[in-house]
């Protein structure tokens, strides 16, 4: 299976393309960073940033687009660039029957390192050593690109069922399933005033 990673951004639009074979073996294919400069009108930046990853949504042909679920930041303008970014992975997706995925910036460290406080050279580093590449890639919007598609190939949502889920888990997803049981847990204890 061909995974896209998109790490939305207007100025830096990280994409990162893997294989995940059998086993779930991973194999790096691309990373690049799609580009628009901010000299010229939003709208003609909008459209370089569709434009890019048209084409490289046409250019590898994935099964599946992995995306940086947009979540609140301080910095208004920031955010509303990322969402816009997003919203156009999406629409270049959609209009290649290619399905979606959104993942939060915590599922995709958690799901490299085991740790969804990781620091972003820690998240590198693993992306390094998981598609076995000879050195970091760059700028860090590649490497989060990259680190999309691992994560949403370690966690694709639900594609494995029961008992075939438990054979398959990695060690970072275990950890993520218990921290998610001990939270579900808690706030059942603390609801019941224990």
């Amino acid at each position: 299976m061909i995974i896209l990673g998109v790490d939305p951004g207007l100025t830096r639009c990280g994409v990162g393309v893997i294989e995940a074979g059998e086993h779930r073996r991973l194999s790096f294919i691309h990373v690049d960073v799609v580009r628009s400069s901010p000299d010229i009108s939003q709208d003609l930046r909008l459209l370089a940033i569709y434009n890019g990853l048209s084409e490289k949504m046409d250019r590898f042909a994935p099964d599946s687009v992995s995306i940086e679920r947009v979540f609140a930041q301080s910095n208004r303008n920031t955010v509303l660039g990322t969402a816009q970014a997003a919203g156009l992975a999406m629409l270049a997706a959609a209009q290649r029957n290619i399905p979606v995925a959104l993942h939060t910036p915590t599922e995709a460290k958690l799901a490299i390192t085991g740790n969804g406080q990781a620091q972003k050279v820690q998240v590198e580093r693993m992306v390094t050593r998981i598609l076995n590449l000879t050195k970091m890639p760059t700028p860090a919007d590649a490497a989060d690109a990259l680190a999309l598609a691992i994560c949403h190939a370690l966690r694709p949502a639900g594609a494995l069922q029961g008992g075939e889920r438990e054979q398959h888990l990695t060690a970072a997803q275990r950890q993520w399933a218990e921290a998610a049981q001990h939270t579900t847990r808690r706030r059942i204890n603390h609801d019941r005033g224990m």
